[in-house]
């Protein structure tokens, strides 16, 4: 069969790689895709976003399955666009993706469903989000841009000016455009965050192995959030018992709820989660893979992907076996363009990427590249990331970090602490 894989980011990358190894798939073409994925599967000159022109080419090439990867088409209705034309795609309807295209919406559904999350207050405009603030007492806060930022639209404040600030930079400013019409201010919750995404078909889920992002640019969990500096899996913080409960009371609930509202959900349930003293509640929701954390997952599933992304599509995810996994965890490193998650510099050439994939049990994955004259430049402010699987969390950091000392790039850098928050557990 022919396969799509939608989007260019390390994740599409990481999709494409794990869909090439099944015995079922003869094509994987990526769009537009990356310098990586031209080296595991096909890249096709068609934007992410363009609706009408993905679903002309998979008519034209009997494109079997797509799946889409970020969250932006995704919100644009593409799977509508799809399963109008009797194309089989893996992900949610536009009205489903609103768990994520929606901060308040995401936190009505949580509410509804009994889902333990943040309490929190919607609004449409800076002047009442601010008579909000005042009028409260000053304390952490956390405000939102209630649409897609590109996963930085979230400002964790600790004094009210600070949080004024962060509404008159959504609300007037206008630095996320049209995802500030709305603003969400929640309490600010304590703990470490965790990760847990499961395929679900809207009646059966497959819940994957808890992983842990690293949202802050720089090492201790300081700097500015990014789209995620690295990721590890399967983490400590989640144990089986957990995960259960997570399952029973986050995963379940929520795609029930989707299904009272006539918005089936099909696709990747992402819910990020905060490890409260009162256990864990949910942050957000993405409908979609994460990226970074499609990474370390992936390059331990032994099973085959194409398998559970069409069954999930089908709507018969209940006639699979469970995934099978590698034992051993492991650890992504992005790593990304000097200035990131701020203005930086593209077309910088990039050395010792075959260096690095001589390193045992390692994958570069690309996010951030293109071919330029012959060679492999940057094009991103996320740019590579380097996973490595190893026989402790400790043993995969070093293959990490032992291939991501191979690679260089003027301007390159990436945090060293990737994946050291397991050891506290």
């Amino acid at each position: 069969m022919n396969v799509l894989v939608i989007g260019n980011g390390g994740r599409e990358h990481a999709l494409a790689w794990k869909m090439a190894q099944s015995r079922r798939v003869k094509r994987v073409f990526c769009a537009p895709g990356n310098a990586g994925t031209a080296a595991d599967g096909e890249n096709v000159p068609i934007a992410a976003d363009d609706i009408a022109g993905l679903v002309r080419f998979a008519k034209d090439n009997q494109v079997q399955l797509t799946v889409v990867g970020p969250e932006v088409p995704l919100a644009a209705g593409m799977v509508d666009a799809f399963e109008r034309e009797r194309l089989r795609i893996f992900g949610p309807t536009k009205a489903a993706a609103e768990l994520e295209s929606s901060k308040a919406f995401c936190k009505e559904v949580l509410r509804g469903a009994s889902v333990p999350t943040a309490e929190h207050r919607a609004f449409r405009d800076a002047e009442s989000a601010i008579r909000f603030l005042r009028e409260r007492e000053d304390m952490p806060i956390v405000v939102k841009a209630d649409g897609l930022a590109a996963g930085k639209g979230v400002f964790v404040c600790e004094r009210r000016e600070e949080a004024i600030d962060a509404v008159r930079q959504i609300a007037q400013d206008r630095i996320f455009g049209a995802a500030g019409d709305r603003i969400v201010i929640e309490e600010r919750l304590h703990g470490q965050e965790a990760s847990v995404l499961a395929i679900t078909d809207g009646r059966t889920l497959v819940t994957l192995p808890p992983a842990q992002d690293h949202k802050r640019a720089y090492d201790g969990d300081t700097g500015p959030n990014t789209g995620g500096m690295g990721a590890y899996s399967p983490t400590p913080l989640v144990d089986e018992a957990q995960l259960g409960w997570i399952e029973e009371h986050i995963l379940v609930p929520t795609i029930h709820a989707m299904k009272r509202m006539r918005r089936p959900f099909r696709g990747v349930l992402y819910a990020g989660l905060m490890l409260t003293h009162q256990g864990p509640k949910v942050l957000e929701f993405n409908v979609r893979f994460g990226d970074p954390e499609c990474q370390p997952i992936l390059i331990r599933l032994k099973s085959d992907l194409v398998d559970v992304l069409e069954a999930a599509a089908l709507g018969d995810l209940d006639r699979l076996d469970p995934p099978r996994w590698d034992p051993r965890p492991a650890v992504c490193v992005v790593m990304a363009s000097e200035g990131y998650p701020g203005d930086y510099t593209k077309g910088h050439p990039i050395r010792g990427l075959a260096e690095a994939a001589q390193v045992p049990d390692v994958k570069v994955f690309h996010a951030g590249t293109t071919w330029k004259d012959g060679q492999v430049v940057t094009s991103g402010g996320r740019v590579l990331g380097v996973t490595a699987l190893g026989n402790s969390i400790p043993l995969a950091k070093l293959q990490a970090y032992t291939a991501v000392k191979c690679i260089r790039w003027d301007g390159a850098w990436c945090r060293k602490d990737i994946s050291d928050k397991a050891a506290i557990v």
